[in-house]
């Protein structure tokens, strides 16, 4: 279910405005969804997450899960590096586009896409590599839970990556009813098991993101990466 910026290919988050953000909390769900992605033939880039590219390319490939895939382009990078990838998102309308992208990309033998509301269900299985990159959305949604399910889902020696916003972006005003989690409260928030994992990377780091306008401007995300141990303390 993302919902939020992947680097500009990812469902929106809070760069929409806030009486849509407001409008929307009520009703947040796939129709909600299905029609935003309606609203243009392409939402996003296409690319990989910066963060993504950078940290999964020294891991060996196997098994994949891109929770939040939108419109594929993670999941499609991962794919054309010999991962098989199991990608997920709340809306149809954005799996059958990263369908389309895996097919276009000659990747399609190596993806699978399955909808889940991962506030209600989740993709079974162990995975290598499970990326969770602004998992945001509108209204309530229980991300602690969501990324230790994601944590859970990792087979030994595998990585999680979580990447997520720090702040608001440079041209938007505080809201002070919205806390970003540091580095720090995302891996406590994790509840992993103490000598079963080993932190790789766990700090924030600004980034260039243009405004509605075009005009460029700035935003601070956070990054944690954790691989699962092989054996335990």
């Amino acid at each position: 279910m993302s919902h939020e910026h992947k680097h500009e290919h990812h469902s929106p988050d809070a760069d929409a405005d806030a009486d849509a953000a407001g409008a929307a909390a009520d009703f947040v769900g796939e129709e909600f969804w299905d029609a935003r992605y309606r609203e243009s033939e392409k939402i996003w880039s296409g690319e990989a997450n910066v963060v993504l590219a950078r940290e999964a390319a020294p891991l060996a490939p196997g098994r994949a899960l891109d929770l939040g895939c939108g419109e594929g382009g993670d999941a499609v990078w991962l794919a054309r590096r010999g991962w098989r990838v199991t990608g997920t998102d709340i809306s149809g309308v954005a799996l059958e586009r990263a369908a389309a992208h895996a097919a276009g990309a000659g990747v399609a033998d190596r993806t699978e896409w399955e909808r889940h509301d991962l506030a209600e269900s989740f993709p079974a299985g162990e995975f290598d590599l499970v990326s969770a990159c602004f998992l945001h959305t509108f209204g309530e949604f229980p991300r602690e839970r969501v990324l230790r399910r994601a944590a859970a889902a990792v087979a030994p020696g595998g990585v999680l990556l979580v990447v997520g916003h720090a702040g608001w972006a440079s041209w938007q005003e505080d809201r002070p009813e919205v806390a970003f989690p540091t580095p720090e409260e995302v891996l406590g928030r994790l509840e992993l098991a103490p000598g079963a994992w080993e932190v790789l990377l766990a700090e924030e780091h600004v980034r260039v993101q243009n405004q509605p306008d075009g005009r460029p401007g700035t935003r601070t995300d956070n990054a944690v990466k954790v691989r699962r141990l092989t054996e335990t303390a």
